[in-house]
């Protein structure tokens, strides 16, 4: 797999924030540390696209939106609890 050099600007805030997270032992170095956040933020993505599709093929629900949204709090509830 071919590889492409970046160059990014950061503040000084975030650029603390990346060398701690390095220092904790969580990274090796900035890149690693990009790199998770990018296969995270591609893990959201399949996970939302998932979700979607799913959705779709569903169908239309009969339900009102009340009691989509009184389900939605009860499951809401039981994982929060």
């Amino acid at each position: 797999m071919a590889t492409v050099r970046k160059t990014i600007t950061l503040t000084d805030q975030q650029d603390e924030w990346i060398k701690s997270q390095i220092s904790n032992g969580d990274y090796t170095n900035d890149s690693e540390y990009f790199w998770d956040l990018i296969r995270r933020d591609q893990d959201k993505f399949r996970a939302l696209k998932t979700a979607v599709e799913k959705g779709l093929a569903s169908g239309v629900s009969n339900r009102t939106v009340d009691e989509i949204w009184a389900e939605a709090e009860r499951h809401y509830q039981a994982t929060n609890d």
